[in-house]
């Protein structure tokens, strides 16, 4: 068995980052990719480009609530796409309440409301992901 620390070895130049806004969001949201229900996350196009932001081909460590990785995750695809936009497939893929589009946009309207960048209009960076490995404790 491969060990935590020999798996982030691997990958030394990943991005580390959590998911969400808050540490609880964070782990639902990890929980989500760990068990595979989540394959895509989306951010601000503002953020985006303010944040050092994966890549295609880019893989980043997850974190969890209290700042330990959990899982690597690799960019597959990004998507520009305004948030009026986002389809119903989309929204399934982040794999969040009952995958439905209403309840994608009561959630991230809240969620980008809290960033203070909220328009219905607004750009968002779609990224699709695949799960490379999850890590366990140690």
């Amino acid at each position: 068995m491969t060990s935590k620390q020999n798996i982030l070895e691997q990958y030394p130049d990943a991005l580390r980052w959590a998911f969400g806004d808050s540490p609880q969001l964070a782990d639902e949201l990890l929980q989500l990719v760990i068990v595979g229900e989540k394959t895509a996350t989306c951010s601000s196009y503002v953020a985006y480009r303010q944040e050092k932001a994966p890549l295609v081909g880019d893989y980043s460590v997850i974190l969890d609530g209290r700042g330990e990785a959990r899982c690597v995750i690799r960019t597959r695809a990004l998507l520009l796409i305004r948030f009026c936009d986002v389809s119903a497939e989309l929204a399934a893929k982040e794999g969040e309440g009952d995958k439905s589009l209403a309840c994608w946009r009561r959630g991230h309207q809240a969620f980008f409301t809290r960033e203070g960048t909220f328009a219905p209009d607004m750009w968002l960076v779609f990224e699709e992901f695949e799960r490379v490995a999850v890590l366990e404790g140690e």
